[in-house]
């Protein structure tokens, strides 16, 4: 059997910089959380080229080359190599405590992380099985493996994953139709900005909610859907392909996890502690509801793993999330309804700020940050252009209340409004 210092299952990001280590990378492929926002990135680009002529800039009409763009951003993607690394296909299977069966042999390690990410979950769509419909039902994974661009898409979702990939596609060029079952989008974010980036979106795609998905059908060589609204009223829409992008489920069924001393909650995720370690002894966990892995936890688990003694918890910091959209949405800690909700006193400051990107048309920047009485950071919510990027300061800060305008970022300012509004 052959036995290494680490081995990681899911993710050949995490398998690098341990240097004078023996590590065994498992199914360590490319996953839809890694691209998608590099693919974002490029959706963005189009956009912006779409709309400079309302700069003062000329660019002519916006082609996409889909196969190139969806393979360079494919390669983009590290694998898994490097001294001293052993990629193995996968997938695996624990036989014992740190005790693996991967490509038909047994491999054990002395430290064990998990970083399988999520899986798409589809719906029991009626009329989801007909073989007419091969190759044009698709889920996050399979959208992205597409031969052409598709002319019109329908997605049905609301969630972080349906904003992205309706910003995606519409930004190429594609027609877009976002059905919905609720009645805005983004829901788990805090309410206004979930109000602002559905009327946002709508601009751009056509967004009809409150959309119960019915049934699927083949129409002359494209998918019709049929949705229901709270009235009982059908409606049917054509497009040339559909995505279902309704949630996503804990990748780690195949693992047997109960061999290897790993427990997991009610929903199927590994329950882990501020550390990120599971309940079996050297065995860590990243398995995030989005199925991505963010930089910050993948530092944060390195350092763990090179020196346990040394390294600093999780515990007491926000949660951070960021949503891959037009606009982006970018957030920190709680929202205003759940300060409300756990009874908290707080105090809410907002600023927003018009840019030459959208002249007249929307606030190109909006900004929230919710304080504690005595002037802690509880809350921030940002919407609009880079909103990850200027997220970070606030992520990192020690003290909120110290932050200046003094940043590079120009757009900075319009959270220090924020803040100073707060702090009145």
């Amino acid at each position: 059997m052959r036995h290494f210092d680490l081995c990681v299952i899911g993710s050949a990001v995490l398998g690098e910089h341990f240097a004078g280590w023996d590590v065994a990378v498992v199914d360590g492929h490319q996953r839809p959380g890694d691209v998608v926002p590099l693919l974002a990135q490029v959706a963005d680009v189009a956009e912006q080229a779409r709309h400079a002529s309302a700069l003062g800039i000329d660019t002519g009409q916006v082609r996409v080359r889909w196969s190139d763009l969806r393979d360079r951003v494919a390669a983009a993607v590290p694998a898994a190599t490097g001294p001293g690394i052993v990629a193995f296909d996968g997938p695996g299977r624990f036989l014992a405590p740190r005790t693996l069966r991967v490509d038909g042999e047994e491999i054990s390690a002395d430290r064990f992380v998990i970083a399988t990410g999520c899986r798409p979950h589809l719906p029991d769509v009626p009329g989801a099985d007909d073989p007419d419909l091969a190759g044009r039902i698709h889920d996050g994974d399979s959208i992205l493996a597409l031969e052409a661009l598709p002319a019109s898409l329908i997605i049905v979702g609301g969630g972080a994953a349906a904003a992205e990939y309706a910003h995606i596609f519409a930004a190429l060029g594609t027609q877009v139709t976002l059905l919905h079952r609720g009645g805005r989008l983004l829901r788990r974010e805090d309410d206004d900005i979930s109000r602002r980036f559905t009327d946002l979106l709508s601009r751009r795609v056509v967004l009809r909610l409150g959309q119960h998905l019915a049934s699927v059908a083949e129409a002359g060589g494209r998918v019709e859907v049929g949705t229901t609204d709270d009235d009982g009223i059908e409606y049917f829409f054509e497009a040339d392909h559909l995505l279902l992008a309704t949630g996503r489920v804990p990748d780690v069924a195949g693992l047997d996890l109960p061999r290897a001393g790993v427990e997991t909650d009610d929903e199927g995720r590994i329950r882990v502690d501020d550390h990120q370690r599971t309940t079996a002894e050297g065995v860590w966990a990243l398995c995030d509801p989005r199925g991505r892995t963010p930089a910050a936890a993948l530092h944060a688990l390195r350092r763990q793993l090179l020196d346990p003694a040394g390294s600093a918890s999780g515990a007491g910091r926000p949660g951070v999330r960021a949503v891959f959209s037009g606009p982006q949405v970018a957030a920190l800690g709680l929202t205003e309804r759940a300060c409300r909700e756990q009874g908290l006193a707080y105090r809410v400051g907002v600023a927003e700020r018009a840019g030459i990107t959208a002249p007249g048309v929307a606030p190109d920047l909006y900004a929230k940050v919710i304080l504690d009485a005595d002037g802690g950071l509880l809350g921030a919510h940002l919407l609009g252009p880079d909103a990850t990027k200027l997220l970070q300061p606030l992520v990192t800060a020690d003290d909120v209340a110290a932050l200046s305008r003094d940043q590079v970022h120009p757009s900075f300012g319009v959270v220090v409004d924020a803040l100073d509004a707060a702090l009145r």
